[in-house]
């Protein structure tokens, strides 16, 4: 059994982890397999997030003065939650997936950016580009002219070429000189010498 300063270690800790998070999910883990728990806790760890098996009223004095206080009041039953300060989506994803496979493990609520939000909603975020796959898209739009650019830069000496044989090929150059079916140039009188113009 923990000794009086340890809990008040464990809820400082947790007190100042969830003052700095942004999304909170709050599940249950009754039921659920030590394999199936580690799998959850490597998953979160993954998503760069944290899980916890928490006493409801240590989340709820850890909670109090946090975003995530009315997250955690007036718990009951067996809790855990899940945590990150970064990528809410992927955290989501993560758990959902394990939900999928662990039908012991089950949402109970969750936080994002200071809202609580329900079981379904959880669902929708879990559905959603995670941050590196909105990244990804908005890198390839943000090349693509790049790239549009440089194709047509890079085929203009092709193009040219072909142009330019199939000019040649079309006689459109003519056959070096001037054509016989046109008339041949005047010569321009030469100018008077000055010895001739006196």
């Amino acid at each position: 059994m923990k000794k009086r300063s340890e809990k008040q270690q464990d809820l400082d800790k947790l007190k100042l982890e969830l003052a700095k998070v942004s999304t909170v999910i709050l599940t249950t883990f009754q039921g659920i397999t030590v394999e199936n728990d580690t799998k959850l806790r490597r998953a979160v760890q993954a998503a760069g997030g944290k899980y916890q098996v928490v006493k409801n009223t240590l989340a709820e004095r850890a909670g109090a003065g946090t975003p995530a206080e009315n997250l955690l009041k007036n718990l009951s039953g067996t809790n855990s939650i899940a945590y990150t300060q970064t990528d809410a989506v992927a955290l989501a994803k993560a758990l959902t997936k394990v939900a999928k496979d662990v039908p012991a493990f089950q949402f109970k609520s969750g936080l994002v950016e200071g809202r609580v939000i329900s079981i379904a909603e959880i669902q929708q975020l879990a559905n959603l580009p995670s941050k590196e796959e909105l990244l990804s898209k908005i890198m390839f739009l943000l090349n693509a002219p790049a790239q549009r650019i440089a194709s047509t830069l890079n085929a203009l000496p092709r193009n040219l070429a072909v142009t330019v044989n199939e000019a040649i090929k079309a006689n459109k150059f003519g056959s070096g000189g001037a054509s016989s079916s046109e008339p041949a140039p005047v010569a321009a009188a030469p100018a008077p010498s000055p010895e001739t113009a006196q």
